[in-house]
């Protein structure tokens, strides 16, 4: 499994959370475990009080979003770093489910599954799969949502940098927006200039008499 797929559990985690509209999904220990997607294993060993801590590593998470979205690098690093070494990765080469034509191995790199706690594992796992994407794509790939007042957190992958929306909806939505925004001008302007030519028109009969 390449460690790109790891950065997928910082977004999921980050926008469990919906800070504009009050909302979070992030309620129950389900909830927890819902996050590890395929990996039930490490889900299961979730309890009651990976909930609150789960919470504050998605704060710490969004943090470096945040940073990153504001074009502050060395904020945004720093962040990523703490968290890096609170919670530390153990990587193991693995085989598991991937062979080729021959049956054999194709060896890559895993991260295993951290000892101690839910939290910690899931941690380790975001922290460093958002480590490997900034410092091979540039903080500039991490970003924040810009249809208002979406704030989900997203990683560009596109060709030319040009990504602004965590989805498809977000951008629709923008576009519409703005689209909206632009024919409300046009028809402020063109009533403006409807009443400027009347009273040029009034003006120049007043002046006739």
């Amino acid at each position: 499994m390449e460690l790109a797929y790891y950065s997928d559990y910082a977004v999921r985690l980050v926008n469990s959370e919906d800070p504009a509209r009050g909302k979070d999904s992030l309620t129950s220990v389900e909830a927890v475990r819902d996050l590890f997607g395929v990996s039930q294993d490490a889900g299961r060993r979730a309890t009651d009080a990976d909930v609150t801590r789960f919470r504050s590593v998605r704060a710490r998470l969004r943090a470096v979003f945040e940073a990153a979205d504001q074009g502050d690098e060395g904020l945004a690093v720093n962040l990523l770093n703490s968290l890096l070494l609170e919670f530390p990765v153990s990587p193991q080469i693995s085989g598991h489910d991937f062979r080729d034509d021959d049956g054999r191995p194709l060896w890559h790199m895993h991260l295993a599954d951290h000892p101690s706690n839910a939290t910690a594992g899931y941690a380790a796992i975001a922290a460093m799969g958002l480590a490997f994407h900034l410092t091979e794509y540039g903080v500039d790939r991490l970003g924040l949502c810009e249809a208002a007042p979406c704030r989900n957190a997203y990683l560009d992958t596109s060709t030319n940098r040009s990504r602004r929306y965590c989805s498809d909806r977000c951008a629709t939505r923008a576009n519409v927006a703005a689209y909206r925004a632009r024919k409300r001008l046009e028809a402020d302007r063109s009533a403006k200039t409807g009443r400027t030519a009347d009273t040029a028109q009034r003006a120049s009969a007043n002046g006739e008499r």
